[in-house]
């Protein structure tokens, strides 16, 4: 539960009402106002959760050195609460959803010395591997992104799939397209964590990282997004996207699949074997 003194003391202001929203991992969802007529969202733990300040760190990292970022600001955080605006839900339109391409090709064109990032990196309430590194990202991309998840939910594959995985692994320099130089990505880039409001999209939750930027393009199709086809508009006639990049988005649907298969179990076996199969065979 929400402690109103807590965020008080956080904020510097009192809190009016509170509104409990819903739970989701290990941490509560809130909507409250302030003394001063501020609505806010507000994520809560009971527990310190060092997610927070990983959440915290991306989301400013995302927007920096930008006059318009897609990304949701940060009011306040500590090791049990992070505090965002609230953000009034309104139905997307195709100018809001070309706008917001625009935005992620622009975010995602500020690039990084290294893959990786400067914090401990969180996917959920799961540790995520930011250790910077200045090799190939598809070398980066199988050590740090692929084989941790693997090791952990292997138990819900068969020894044949778990060879699959293994596989796309072992042949990542032939399966990873063109070298790109790391990108700022969200890292967890599916349809909700982003929040359509004020005529733009925003994001919110990030993984984020350095990284290649077809993750998020792959992330936003791999739970479908009524809007992906105008994103993509926007994002393409900002910044072109390389040669062959609709045959990688199984590679980089890899991710995010072994994780649900990590949180959900054997649910997410047949979506991560098809996944797995078509980039071998985009490969």
């Amino acid at each position: 539960m929400l402690n109103d003194a807590h965020l008080s003391d956080l904020l510097g202001t009192s809190i009016e009402t509170v509104v409990d929203l819903c739970a989701r991992h290990s941490w509560t969802l809130h909507r409250a106002l302030t003394s001063d007529g501020q609505q806010i969202f507000v994520k809560t733990a009971a527990d310190c959760a060092p997610v927070f300040a990983a959440e915290a760190a991306g989301l400013r990292w995302l927007a920096a050195e930008t006059e318009s970022s897609p990304v949701a600001e940060v009011l306040a955080v500590d090791d049990r609460i992070i505090v965002l605006p609230w953000l009034a839900p309104q139905a997307p339109t195709v100018d809001a959803a070309r706008r917001f391409g625009r935005e992620l090709a622009t975010m995602h064109s500020r690039s990084a010395e290294f893959f990786g990032a400067g914090w401990n990196g969180y996917i959920a309430d799961i540790p995520l591997d930011n250790t910077r590194s200045g090799q190939r990202w598809g070398q980066w991309y199988a050590e740090r992104r692929l084989l941790p998840y693997l090791r952990i939910g292997h138990q819900h594959l068969d020894p044949a799939e778990v060879r699959l995985v293994e596989k796309i692994i072992a042949s990542i320099d032939a399966l990873a397209g063109p070298e790109e130089p790391p990108a700022r990505i969200h890292g967890d880039l599916w349809s909700g964590n982003l929040l359509w409001s004020a005529g733009r999209g925003v994001l919110i939750d990030p993984a984020a990282h350095a990284g290649h930027r077809e993750t998020d393009l792959a992330m936003l199709a791999l739970f479908g997004n009524d809007h992906l086809d105008n994103i993509l508009d926007g994002y393409t006639e900002t910044v072109p996207l390389a040669e062959g990049w609709r045959a990688r988005i199984p590679l980089h649907q890899l991710h995010p699949l072994l994780v649900h298969l990590v949180l959900f179990g054997g649910r997410y076996r047949r979506a991560l074997v098809r996944a797995a199969n078509a980039a071998l065979r985009a490969g």
